[in-house]
């Protein structure tokens, strides 16, 4: 069993930066594929980054390419999302998770969930 928790979220203002942790404990940190999720109010959950087990390939949504990078420290059992040039669109709960899969952009692929975080981005 794998546990996940985030931290790092808050209030930042657009063109802002945040970076958001989630550490593992329980399992095998290093055999888990691990995806970044979010959902904004009243909207369904979508994915937003994903990373291989190794942390050699990476994916990302559209919407955030270019502005967020995920990255993760076996050594330390933590993934992170580093977010850069923040739109209130981004506001949102910051889900990590683990899955058993090479790497997932699909909620249910992914096996372990975290309790999530608070981002809002003010304009």
């Amino acid at each position: 069993q794998v546990q996940l928790v985030e931290s790092g979220g808050g209030l930042v203002q657009a063109g802002g930066s945040l970076r958001l942790s989630c550490a593992a404990s329980g399992g095998t940190f290093s055999s888990s594929a691990m995806g970044w999720f979010r959902q904004g109010p009243g909207k369904a959950r979508e994915f937003v980054a994903t990373i291989t087990r190794s942390g050699r390939s990476t994916v990302y949504a559209d919407s955030v390419k270019g502005r967020f990078t995920i990255s993760r420290d076996n050594a330390k059992n933590t993934v992170y999302l580093q977010m850069n040039s923040l739109k209130p669109e981004d506001t949102a709960v910051y889900y990590c998770a683990a899955g058993v899969k090479s790497y997932s952009t699909l909620w249910p692929d992914y096996d372990y969930w975290g309790q999530g975080t608070q981002v809002t981005v003010s304009s």
